[in-house]
Parts: structure tokens; sequence; C-alpha cells
């Protein structure tokens, strides 16, 4: 079902772009469509034809130039460097071969962007790589590159998660019912532990996944996830309001216990609750009271993790868009 809807989607990329434009692959990245081409600059120019083909299909599109075309890294790192002011203060150029994407750390990450996108515009014209901006933190931050470097070192295997989900977000119906069902699985009559199942007739998606941390023991400290609505195998999202640990605290033992899915967050939320995971499996450490899942278990949340902006419509399964306000 996944790939009829994927070729439905090429015939009409295709109808829709340039003859000039010189197709290499197109493919779902998780909810994104991803177009790769051998000229991404006749592309990059013309903005409102992307802008209508994601408004047609109804997709949040990227464009990404074929491995051919890019300029080698130094070549790259030059071009960067004359085609950005040096007002952005970039502190670290790295690159993804997996996605083709130069990766660009500044302090004035807009200054990289430019007024309507115009500067990284110019860095895919005048590179082939497809900028991905990323802000420096003020301070050094341990866990920010942490994140960055499990992120980038695992790039193949995350294209592999992106590429699976992107195949469940379109395939067709799963389940026989076609009612909405929302299931408490903690936080409901107190402070700690948050944890809804949203089931509808083609998805399961937790909304938040915390702990409370003034529990006892495991019954009063951890959601409710034995309830029969709940499967992990059929789970298909998990959406983090924010990171405190009553809302996000146990995401990792649902990776530790075979759930292979997404976690949808701001990019803020996903650095500050992997913080605060790690220092609550630090302190239950140090406390003698140790927690079913570990650092690992962290980590492959981090590597499933898909971060979205606020006011961006996302598809994050067959019947469910997500918007964060």
């Amino acid at each position: 079902m996944a790939s009829n809807v994927l070729e439905e989607i090429k015939e009409k990329i295709t109808k829709k772009l340039p003859d000039e434009v010189q197709l290499a692959n197109i493919e779902f990245e998780g909810p994104e469509v991803v177009i790769y081409t051998k000229n991404p600059d006749i592309v990059a120019d013309n903005g409102d034809l992307i802008r209508n083909l994601a408004k047609e299909l109804r997709k949040r599109i990227i464009i990404r130039s074929d491995k051919s075309v890019l300029l080698p890294y130094e070549e790259t790192i030059q071009k960067v460097e004359e085609i950005v002011p040096e007002d952005a203060e970039i502190s670290n150029i790295t690159f993804d071969e997996v996605t083709n994407e130069v990766v660009i750390e500044a302090t004035k990450p807009g200054l990289v962007i430019g007024k309507y996108g115009v500067t990284s515009r110019e860095i895919v014209r005048k590179t082939g790589w497809a900028p991905k901006i990323l802000r420096s933190p003020p301070i050094r931050s341990e866990i920010i590159d942490r994140i960055r470097n499990t992120l980038m070192h695992n790039s193949k295997e995350r294209k592999k998660i992106l590429q699976t989900l992107g195949a469940r977000i379109h395939q067709g119906g799963k389940y026989d019912n076609d009612w909405t069902r929302l299931t408490a699985m903690g936080g409901f009559k107190e402070v700690g532990r948050s944890c809804m199942l949203l089931q509808t007739p083609n998805s399961r998606v937790l909304l938040d996944c915390g702990v409370n941390v003034a529990g006892q023991d495991e019954k009063s400290s951890f959601p409710m996830l034995g309830v029969p609505e709940f499967s992990i195998q059929d789970l298909d999202a998990v959406v983090v309001s924010h990171a405190h640990l009553d809302h996000c605290g146990f995401i990792p033992y649902l990776y530790h216990y075979g759930y292979e899915g997404p976690v949808y967050c701001t990019s803020a939320t996903r650095d500050l609750m992997t913080l605060l995971q790690l220092d609550y499996i630090d302190i239950a450490h140090r406390e003698n009271n140790p927690l079913p899942f570990n650092v690992k278990h962290v980590q492959k949340m981090i590597k499933h993790t898909i971060t979205l902006d606020y006011g961006v419509v996302t598809d994050i399964s067959p019947d469910i868009k997500l918007t964060l306000h």
C-alpha cells in the first residue's frame, strides 16, 4: 500500500517539475517526502513550486542533491565560509554522507539561512549539499554534543528507521474498529506518570509517558502499561508535550521492551528530556534503586526522536496529523 502511494506521489511530482530537473530518487523519510536531484539549484530557485507541491500533496517536501553533484568537503567548507556572513559566527561544519547534508552550527543561525532563505539556497547552488542549520549553544553543553554525535554517528541506521516509519505512515487500514478512544494510563487524579493512549481506526499513539518520582514502588511510580487496550507491538508513535519527568521519564522503558517507533517533540524538549532521563538513571543507581531501563535505551530513544517546529502540521500515522503549539 505504501509503495502504491509513493508511486502516485512520484508521478505527480514528475509532472509538476520542470523538464530540465534531473530526478535521481524520491522516497519517504518518516513524515517527509525527500526528492533527490542532480541539479538542485533549479528547484532551489523555485520556492513557489515546492510550496505548491507540498500543498497539493499535503506532505512535507525536502530537496536534496544526488551524491554525484556534491563538492568535496574542503571545497564546500571554503564556499560556506565565503557565502555566510562572519557575523553568523560559525562554530562547526560537518557532513552527513547518508542524507547529503552539510551540518552548520552557528551562534546566529538566521544569518546562515538568510532573508527568505537566500543564503541557504546559495549554499545549495554552490556546493550541492543541503544545509542543516543548528544553533550553537551559548554555553557548551555536553548533553547537546552527545545528542548531535549520536545522531551523526548513527545516521545510516536513522535513515533506515525513517524509511520504515514512512512506509508505516502511508500504509492503509490496520484495525477493524471505526471508533476513537482515549485511555488514561497515569496522571489522572494524581500528579505524576502522565500517560494516555489514543486509539483510532488506524493508529495507536501514546500522549506522554512519564514517571512519578515520589512513588514508593513500581505500581505507583510508572504508567499502567498493563491495561488491556495497550500493546507495545502495536504502538505507532509517542508524542511528548514537554520535558518534565512526569511526562517523559518512562519513554526509555518502551525501547527496552521492544518499541521501534518514533518519539515526536520539539528539539528543546528532546535535549532537556535526555538530560533529565540520564540524571534520573544516575540518581536511581546511586540510591541503589535501579530502574527497568538504562543509558543505552535513552540513546535508542534519541535515534528514534523526530523533532518538530511549532505550528508545522506533520503526519505521524495513517490517520493522525500533529501540530505543536
